[in-house]
């Protein structure tokens, strides 16, 4: 193991002393830096999202931007404007940059607001720039968009179009934690009430930074990764039976897909499966690396049918079906 995957694997370390019961979300946004992509968590209230990725920017020691998205924001309130400045007596626009400008970006309740500021984002999520006026700025190298959204409360919101979802590289489902995983979240709490110094002697996630220059080191690393033609006609045969499902004629997957996902699924399938088997320390990919990475990738990529929306099928069914029909090679 190298320097680099021993900071990342420190890096997870720290975030789950902090973000307890949520291993699978922790690995998701470690997947989700090393791959220079975004990512979606969608989960009920209380379920850590936001925590985890505070915790992250922590950790990282990184700039970190909030963004409370409501019905009324504007898309200046992302980008940031240009505003006059007297400059030597002489009236000049300056662009004041938004909180779009840092490393990590929350995206709090990215669903609430409306069509404007979303389409204001998809610039800095696809080209990692803002245009404003007839300037373009360029975005931090380590930039990275953390969106969530409630799935229950749908008053108020706007349904994020297709575009966007798709540049999520994963989307993760945060579910309530089990119950010593509670309890244990009801300690740590309890001991973050104490003075800033008993908590850090006490082993706080935050007394130990990991250097953010680790994960640029590490995306380097993990182009090197090898994926053999055997994994690149799996992941394409995985694509293709969202896009063909009368390929699999004993599958459901014809009733339940309306359409399916577009290239960046397999792009995605790739970079992930690539960061996964850099993370648990193989220079190649394996099929199972794919199998992990799948419902991260390709859930939210897909259009369920109306038959599958009446027979409550959901994309992790689909996924299943993917997973029991398409085979490697």
């Amino acid at each position: 193991m190298n320097e680099a995957q021993q900071a990342i694997h420190q890096l997870i370390e720290q975030v789950e002393q902090s973000v307890i019961g949520q291993s699978h979300v922790v690995r998701a946004l470690t997947i989700g830096l090393l791959t220079n992509g975004h990512v979606l968590l969608e989960g009920l209230p209380g379920t850590a999202k936001t925590r985890s990725v505070k915790t992250l920017a922590s950790v990282l020691n990184v700039d970190f931007g909030r963004i409370q998205f409501t019905p009324d924001l504007l898309p200046s309130d992302v980008t940031g404007t240009e505003v006059y400045q007297d400059v030597d007596g002489k009236p000049q626009l300056h662009f004041q940059p938004g909180p779009v400008f840092n490393n990590i970006v929350l995206a709090d309740e990215v669903n609430r607001a409306p069509a404007k500021v979303q389409a204001a984002l998809l610039e800095a999520m696809g080209e990692g720039t803002i245009t404003v006026g007839d300037e373009t700025h360029s975005l931090p190298e380590l930039f990275m968009v953390l969106a969530t959204q409630n799935p229950v409360e749908q008053e108020g919101t706007y349904p994020l179009p297709e575009a966007q979802m798709d540049r999520f590289i994963v989307k993760v489902d945060v579910d309530y934690p089990e119950d010593e995983a509670e309890i244990d979240i009801i300690r740590l709490v309890r001991s973050e009430e104490r003075p800033a110094t008993e908590s850090v002697a006490g082993g706080g996630f935050h007394s130990q930074t990991i250097d953010a220059n680790y994960v640029l080191r590490a995306r380097r690393e993990i182009t090197d990764i090898h994926v053999s033609d055997l994994v690149e006609r799996y992941i394409v045969g995985l694509v293709m039976a969202t896009r063909h499902p009368d390929r699999y004629p004993q599958a459901k997957l014809a009733r339940w897909i309306e359409v399916g996902a577009s290239p960046r699924a397999s792009i995605a399938l790739d970079k992930c499966a690539r960061a996964n088997a850099w993370i648990d320390g193989r220079d190649h990919v394996t099929p199972d690396d794919v199998r992990t990475i799948l419902p991260l990738v390709i859930g939210h990529r897909l259009t369920l049918s109306y038959d599958a929306l009446a027979d409550a099928i959901t994309r992790r069914d689909v996924v299943n079906e993917l997973l029991d029909y398409v085979n490697v090679g």
